[in-house]
């Protein structure tokens, strides 16, 4: 089978979920759309199980943290139909206090490690995992440190001063 449009999947997910999807985009031609996390089990699931479409491989799953948006977080999704040779992005947003969505576990066995590799640097719950814990950061830590919570330089370091680059 040949390679399908970014137009012909995004109709395929539009007229299947309607509302659910939201602004669709193709940057650098990669087609990229919005849905909630109440709807992204269903949609990731229609995606890999649909005849026509096949995205069977689960190419990575992280997050962003947009910490001056009404929902900071997003999880990203970056799935791969190997048969029709295209690529899809699903963002999801998501609150910030208690960051939470289902995990994709039960479609793709290797969402495993992904999922706890974005718990542990951005502190996203992914409800019905079945070891969500920290896999690289160690376990006394209470901090997520891909998160923008804190100053990129401490503002009391001299050495940074214009004076010694001769400002």
């Amino acid at each position: 089978m040949g390679k399908i449009s970014n137009q012909e999947v995004l109709q395929k997910i539009t007229a299947r979920f309607g509302e659910q999807v939201s602004v669709p985009a193709e940057p650098f031609g990669l087609l990229t759309f919005e849905t909630g996390k109440d709807h992204i089990t269903e949609i990731l699931t229609f995606l890999k199980q649909d005849e026509s479409l096949r995205f069977n491989y689960l190419t990575d799953i992280t997050a962003i943290h947009y910490p001056e948006q009404q929902l900071p977080i997003g999880v990203i999704y970056h799935l791969h139909s190997l048969t029709n040779n295209v690529r899809v992005r699903i963002k999801v947003f998501l609150e910030g206090e208690q960051p939470s969505i289902p995990t994709a576990t039960g479609l793709w066995k290797g969402a495993n490690w992904m999922e706890r590799e974005t718990y542990d640097f951005f502190g996203v719950n992914f409800e019905g995992h079945p070891d969500l814990r920290r896999i690289l950061n160690v376990d006394e830590m209470d901090v997520f440190p891909m998160r923008k919570e804190y100053p990129l330089e401490d503002p009391n370091r001299v050495d940074k001063k214009d004076f010694f680059f001769g400002r």
